[in-house]
């Protein structure tokens, strides 16, 4: 009963899909249970199904916890859940995984199926301010070996994450979630959403092959590469653009495929992460540009900071064109 979601230009926060596989998925597996540190309606970790319940001293049947606000313990809990054979998830902010980070380092060096759900992903928090919005995050938790890290662009995306994840046996997984809506991607026009099980495919193809430039984005910055693929279509400038929701899921595909979705011989690339560039020069070899952040957010509505920043459509074309010696 995981479900599909209808392409809508309006679409959803992630995190408010994440929710709503979270509790189809977690009514037919009763030994999955977990819960927030204090933000299970910000997070949508909370189950709501009939009989989901809330454990408690009184009621050990209870399928929803309550951590308050304390993350290392939550990450901690989790990790001995699982090691009972449960399958247990844990939310909260992402800026707040800093706070976790031991318990997540174990899980991962216990090989400890945890899945982490972590929202509010990037900038995109807005009025929060700099001290709520992750830029260092995601490449901190990239930066833990064994921990699979998905970054889904729409809803699709993550119902095929948790379809993944539930297959996980040895590897926590972290869903890196947004707060605000970002658009169903219209599957009919566009690759497959089944494509994130690879790591990175290829969304969009070019209008010719090889193509010009490759735009390759995560999460919410996937829809600014498509704007700026049509930009560049406008000036004759063919480009692919790439969904990578998972660095990790990619590497472990086979070397004929990373190749066939990156091809070496298309060494004008862009990425585009609403985070910091670290890691990404894998991906971008000498010639690829990176959009994303160079220091902290600010407090403003999600779609002023990025403009401030300089995650739009139209600085995303003008870097492929400066990749491809054309600036």
């Amino acid at each position: 009963e995981i479900p599909t979601f209808p392409a809508d230009a309006k679409g959803l926060a992630t995190r408010a899909s994440s929710g709503k596989v979270l509790n189809a998925i977690a009514k037919h597996i009763p030994w999955m249970i977990g819960g927030s540190a204090d933000l299970a309606p910000s997070n949508n970790t909370l189950l709501t199904f009939p009989d989901a319940g809330h454990f408690a001293a009184n009621n050990y049947a209870g399928r929803n916890l309550h951590y308050g606000i304390r993350e290392h313990a939550m990450g901690a809990i989790s990790n001995g859940l699982a090691l009972t054979g449960l399958r247990p998830y844990a939310g909260t902010f992402l800026v707040f995984s800093d706070y976790m980070r031991p318990s997540i380092r174990l899980a991962a060096l216990m090989e400890l199926p945890v899945l982490y759900i972590f929202t509010h992903d990037s900038i995109g928090v807005g009025e929060d301010g700099p001290t709520h919005q992750p830029v260092e995050h995601v490449a901190a938790l990239r930066a833990i070996p064994h921990l699979v890290v998905i970054r889904p662009a729409d809803a699709n995306e993550v119902a095929e994450a948790y379809r993944v994840a539930l297959h996980m046996r040895r590897n926590p997984v972290a869903l890196i979630l947004t707060r605000q809506n970002l658009p169903t991607l219209d599957r009919s026009q566009l690759g497959s959403a089944a494509g994130l099980a690879c790591g990175a495919y290829i969304l969009a193809e070019a209008s010719k092959s090889p193509p010009d430039v490759i735009l390759i984005g995560t999460g919410s910055e996937v829809a600014v590469c498509l704007a700026a693929r049509e930009l560049l279509a406008q000036e004759g400038i063919a480009a692919r653009v790439v969904s990578m929701p998972s660095w990790e899921l990619f590497e472990s595909q086979p070397e004929e495929y990373r190749r066939s979705v990156l091809p070496p011989e298309v060494p004008a690339r862009v990425a585009v992460e609403a985070g910091i560039s670290q890691g990404w020069e894998r991906y971008l070899g000498a010639r690829g540009i990176f959009v994303g952040m160079k220091g902290f957010g600010a407090s403003a509505p999600a779609g002023v900071l990025m403009k401030h920043f300089g995650i739009t459509p139209e600085n995303v074309a003008a870097a492929a064109k400066k990749s491809l010696g054309q600036a």
